[in-house]
């Protein structure tokens, strides 16, 4: 999909975010939590405009990519990342759960 190919994901420097951007326009974001050695993702959005390409997919995985070359963990908190994880095991090595420490922290970063 051409739409795909010239998405770049970066990371937000003013929110702890990666952002996907698409024909110069912001299309998504993921937010995420550090916690600790854990990187907790727990909210992404598309926005309607770029939905059905694909392009959540290609956001999660690039974000969950970039964790691993931050050497952190991953914690998927928001469903689409629970999801995106749950069917795709590139990350397994790097996946803990989402425990009550996290949730809370998560609930007290909002």
């Amino acid at each position: 999909m051409a739409e795909q190919q010239d998405a770049a994901v970066t990371r937000s420097a003013e929110q702890d975010r990666y952002e996907i951007a698409t024909g110069g326009e912001t299309a998504g974001f993921t937010e995420f939590l550090d916690h600790g050695e854990r990187r907790v993702f727990f909210h992404t959005e598309i926005d309607e405009r770029f939905a059905g390409r694909g392009l959540a997919s290609t956001l999660i995985a690039r974000a969950l990519e970039l964790t691993r070359a931050d050497g952190l963990r991953i914690v998927a908190v928001c469903p689409f990342v629970v999801k995106y994880v749950a069917r795709h095991h590139d990350f397994d090595d790097i996946l803990d759960p989402a425990t009550d420490d996290v949730l809370a922290a998560v609930r007290a970063s909002q």
